[in-house]
Formats: structure tokens, sequence, C-alpha cells
């Protein structure tokens, strides 16, 4: 790949974590003739990471810049996080996150040969001894990148590789603020993005893994996050008639999912399973219908 500039960006809110994601990427084998550099945007009210981050900063080969992009609206911190961004690609990780050594190099390289504008790679759980094995079977809290249709329509920004170029039509575009709380901010964002003309690839090589700490590690955690994601992909609907006809859609599939949960009920594993899937579709329902979105960013640490 001819030589070119990536910046890594991150956001981060209250989360000592991101010096695990920061000790990942300085021990990253980086892709030959790349420029890289890291931006950290800071969520808390106060710059509560300043020194956290500047300390962990020492440690790698490439330049870090810290903002403080107060306060407890994630769209605010990776807006912050775009508008410092100058180079020809940008890279979101998460800051519960770390990385392969080969994380970067799998991502350009896939760029490369497809010529695709995003790359969504896997985030992949981390489970301790305390996950539930109905959980830990289920993989609930893994994010792999996904088709429809043949097509790769959004994805999240865990684990992502954007084309960021001045040129690029999209470069105007940021996060929706009204999503900064409740999340999903990052699919609706990449659903603009294609409808913009971007078109999306997926790298499973690119692998990145998270903690999954034991506040996750519940139904009701779950359920919320699954209905959230629900609400979510109702952003793909543009128009009346299209949030019309998805809605039909997910509507009936619930009447299914529930229709299954109560069969496997005596089964933990099978019935938590449709009440998931259930309830991603309740979410998309409730996303056709513009009900309000919970609160699910900011609220703690």
């Amino acid at each position: 790949m001819t030589a070119c500039r990536v910046d890594i960006l991150i956001c981060t809110f209250r989360r000592p974590d991101v010096v695990r994601t920061l000790e990942s990427l300085a021990a990253m084998q980086g892709p030959a003739g790349i420029t890289l550099r890291v931006v950290i945007a800071d969520n808390d009210d106060t710059p509560s990471a300043r020194a956290v981050v500047q300390n962990a900063a020492a440690d790698l080969p490439w330049p870090v810049r810290y903002v403080h992009a107060p306060a407890r609206n994630i769209s605010i911190a990776r807006n912050a996080c775009l508008d410092a961004a100058d180079a020809q690609f940008v890279a979101f990780l998460d800051d519960d996150e770390w990385v392969a050594v080969d994380w970067l190099s799998q991502l350009l390289a896939m760029a490369r040969r497809t010529r695709a504008d995003a790359v969504f790679g896997p985030v992949i759980a981390a489970y301790d001894g305390s996950a539930p094995d109905w959980i830990r079977a289920g993989d609930y809290h893994s994010s792999y990148p996904v088709r429809r249709n043949g097509r790769v329509e959004t994805g999240i920004s865990g684990n992502v590789l954007l084309r960021w170029g001045e040129d690029m039509p999209w470069h105007a575009e940021r996060f929706d603020l009204t999503r900064g709380r409740s999340g999903g901010e990052d699919t609706e964002f990449f659903f603009r993005l294609r409808r913009a003309g971007a078109r999306f690839e997926i790298c499973d090589a690119a692998r990145a893994w998270e903690n999954v700490p034991q506040a996750r590690l519940s139904l009701r955690w779950l359920a919320r996050r699954r209905y959230r994601m629900g609400q979510s992909y109702a952003a793909s609907a543009t128009t009346t008639g299209q949030r019309i006809k998805l809605g039909f859609s997910a509507f009936g599939k619930a009447g299914f999912c529930t229709a299954m949960a109560v069969m496997r009920a005596p089964a933990r594993a099978g019935r938590n399973r449709w009440i998931l899937r259930g309830l991603l579709h309740v979410g998309v329902c409730a996303g056709c219908l513009s009900l309000r979105e919970g609160v699910h960013y900011g609220t703690s640490t």
C-alpha cells in the first residue's frame, strides 16, 4: 500500500482499561509505510483521563493527542475525534478493548484488496469464570459484522477502519447527538454513510477483544441491549413506507420468537436465546414507531 496516514480514534469515559488498549497498540506490528497517530477523546465532565492517557502514551512509538470532549454523550466524543482527524484513514476502537498485533495490517490489507471504504472487524468477548454457561455458550457479548442479503449494511465503531480523506463524500458527516446517551449512534452513522455511497467489507482476521464486567452477565442487561440494538437497526428505514414494512416484519418475527421461547421454557439456554431474539425485533418495532430510547451511556463508571 502506498504511504498514508492513519488516525486511531478512541473515546473514553472513566475507564482505566484504556491503558490496556494503548498497551496493545504499543505491541502492534505497524504496517510498513503507514504513519500512525492516536487521538483520545475524554467524555467525562472533567478531564479525568488526561494523566492516565499521558502516562500510557509515553510507551507508544506514535504521537498521542488527548482531547477533552465533555460531557456524557458518546456522540460528542466521537465527533471530537473526527474533528481532530486529518488522516486518509481513521480506525475506531473502544476504551475497553485490546487488539491483535496484526489488527491494523489486516484492516488495511482488506481495504486495499477490496477497495472498500470501511472495513469492520469482530469484537470478541473475553469471559471470566463467573460467566453463566448459557451466556458463554451463546457468546452474546461478542460483536461480529454481518451481511444481509449478501451486503454489509452497517456496523459498529468498536473495530472499524474508514476512509476519511477530505475528498470523501462523507467527510463532513458526524454522529447524531440525540443518540449519544441511548447508544446506536454508530449503527445510524454507518447506515448514513452507506446511503452516501460508502462500500463496506468485513475482515474476520482483524481481531479485537473486550472484557465482560460482572454487571453485564445477566439476562436483564442483555435484554436491554438487544432491545436497543433493534431500535438502532430501525434507522435503516428512512421513509414512512419503509418503517411500516420493517415494523410489520419485525412484529411477526417477535411473535414467532415468543412462541419458540414458550416451547423452550424448560431449557434455560434455549428459552433465553429466543427471548433475546424476540426483544431485538420488539426493539425494531419500537424504533419504527419512534418510541423514546433509554439512557444507556454516561450514567455510571
